[in-house]
């Protein structure tokens, strides 16, 4: 069965979601993936929700839908390290964070696995390769605002990113973005255990690659926001943010 691509989606209580964003996956890239559920101990149906997704799949569809639960609420950074290592071991080419909720674009994975596999087959001499490429909802100008951004996530988001573009070499728009595709090349030079178990262990990955000379890339996205509920803690992740800032500026 080739497998060039694997996708984890973090899932928390997503059991009015789930089925959407998985019925908007291409089927190019059902084709050529491995796709994980990791539930975090989900208190409402995420289970029930795949399961009825998962029966209505044709045989050879369903053999590439795979689903993992945490009995316990484990954290963001947890899901996301079990993701990363599950990717790994699957022998996919490029690995891919989706998330659960619908807040990204599960229909613009086509588009993110070709730019990565096209950058990073050009020769790039002695430089590093591209170590992922991350969704923008602000490449785009006025995106977030008409995507129902609220307005205290756009201005603090800016202020993180203005920071953290200080501090890092190479400049990106929105840092915060958690639809990420990443280069398994990459990936093997994580140590997995030594990462955050919270949500911001997608800015530390990103750190990592900046300091150790990968290329980072940014394609735009649609900023989505409805009536989902977050479980981020915006306080805390903003002093988590900085906390990587000053590792970073004085390691």
């Amino acid at each position: 069965m080739a497998n060039d691509f694997f996708i984890f989606i973090p899932a928390y209580n997503v059991a009015g979601t789930l089925a959407s964003v998985l019925q908007k996956i291409s089927d190019e890239v059902w084709n050529k993936s491995i796709i994980l559920i990791i539930d975090d101990g989900s208190t409402d149906d995420t289970r029930g929700a795949f399961e009825n997704f998962a029966g209505s799949l044709a045989e050879e569809r369903k053999s590439r839908l795979r689903y993992m639960r945490f009995e316990q609420n484990s954290g963001y950074g947890a899901v996301v390290k079990k993701g990363l290592a599950e990717g790994l071991r699957s022998g996919a080419e490029l690995v891919a964070c989706l998330h659960g909720d619908g807040q990204y674009p599960a229909e613009q994975l086509d588009e993110f696995f070709d730019y990565l596999k096209t950058v990073n087959n050009v020769d790039h001499g002695d430089e590093r390769k591209f170590a992922l490429v991350q969704g923008s909802r602000h490449l785009t100008r006025g995106g977030a605002k008409a995507g129902n951004m609220p307005l205290y996530k756009r201005l603090g988001g800016a202020f993180l990113t203005a920071i953290e573009n200080f501090a890092f070499y190479q400049k990106l728009t929105d840092r915060h973005s958690g639809f990420i595709v990443y280069d398994s090349e990459f990936l093997r030079t994580l140590e997995f255990d030594k990462l955050s178990s919270s949500f911001d262990i997608d800015l530390e990955i990103i750190s990592i690659a900046d300091s150790l000379g990968y290329k980072l890339a940014e394609l735009p996205i649609p900023t989505r926001y409805a009536d989902e509920k977050s479980n981020l803690n915006v306080v805390t992740y903003g002093l988590r943010v900085l906390r990587q800032v000053a590792r970073r500026l004085f390691a």
